[in-house]
């Protein structure tokens, strides 16, 4: 009996399905077929707007459109100040028209102001390189050896407090009136900052960097030269480019002791007869060349160390 119903359970097992049944199975995977084959292909991601990453936090930079945000910037300011002076919302004795400004400014370069503004960026320039020439090594000393460090250190916090114009009778005590006592004003504002700041990079260096380079055998003045150096050399410029500002801030206090020429006597020179336009077009030009060093500064810092992104 048992046996029966085995073989009959095997031989409905080897049956061939029921033609109504395979039909319907074709039909289904037939319209299947038909709809996946009318189904519109998958939408592709948007594109954000470059614009749009102005306002992302810690986006990439755009410096293509970050250059026309700088413009609107400053066409903003201008319009306000144009509309402040044609309203006489403000004296023009103490806040003239831009259109003032100009025509001062035309009249300076009339009198040689190009003169005066080579030797601004000469005296600026000098005492600049000067300062980074001790600095850098002096921070990386600094930053490599306890010993320096300690030395050092609370000497350059103490005398970095100091104002500059405080040290202006010692400057002329010490160096007359010739450059040498601007270019040392221009120096005491700019070293003692740099050097603390240069030192910060160089301490901000990994040490897996200054191991590995022990597991090859570097020695100190290789691991100073190849790889301290190489590695802090990004955050440097930043930091040379940020004290580059600074030293034009003391140009005034530097020009205005014992001088005859130099954008900062041009615009004391206008403050004591009172000629507004002349002061102020004194000040744009130093804040253009500051404006101009500092974009191509960036430029340069983008191109070369195009990995940070």
């Amino acid at each position: 009996m048992s046996r029966g119903l085995g073989r009959a359970g095997a031989m409905g097992a080897l049956e061939p399905e029921a033609p109504g049944r395979v039909a319907t199975a074709s039909k289904g995977s037939a319209a299947e077929a038909r709809a996946g084959a009318g189904a519109a292909p998958p939408a592709a991601p948007r594109q954000a707007s470059p614009w749009r990453d102005l306002f992302r936090f810690r986006a990439g930079t755009r410096p293509d459109i970050e250059v026309w945000v700088g413009i609107v910037a400053f066409v903003s300011v201008i319009g306000v100040w144009l509309g402040v002076t044609e309203l006489d919302l403000v004296q023009p004795q103490f806040l003239p028209s831009p259109l003032a400004v100009v025509r001062a400014w035309a009249g300076l370069f009339q009198n040689d102001y190009h003169l005066d503004i080579g030797i601004s960026i000469g005296r600026v320039w000098g005492a600049f390189a000067l300062a980074a020439m001790i600095a850098i090594p002096l921070g990386m000393l600094m930053s490599s050896y306890r010993a320096m460090g300690a030395f050092f250190e609370p000497l350059i916090d103490f005398i970095r407090y100091l104002p500059v114009p405080a040290l202006v009778p010692l400057t002329l005590i010490w160096f007359g009136i010739d450059e040498a006592s601007k270019i040392a004003l221009l120096w005491i504002g700019t070293f003692f900052q740099l050097v603390l700041l240069i030192a910060d990079d160089a301490r901000r260096v990994p040490k897996e960097f200054i191991e590995t380079g022990r597991t090859l055998g570097a020695g100190d003045w290789a691991l100073m030269k190849d790889v301290l150096f190489r590695a802090m050399l990004p955050s440097m410029i930043d930091s040379l480019r940020i004290t580059l500002g600074w030293c034009w801030t003391y140009l005034l206090i530097a020009e205005i002791v014992a001088s005859n020429s130099g954008i900062g006597y041009e615009l004391w020179t206008a403050r004591r007869y009172g000629k507004t336009p002349e002061v102020f077009a004194g000040i744009l030009t130093i804040g253009i060349i500051g404006l101009v060093s500092d974009q191509l500064i960036r430029a340069g810092h983008r191109r070369a160390f195009r990995y940070l992104g």
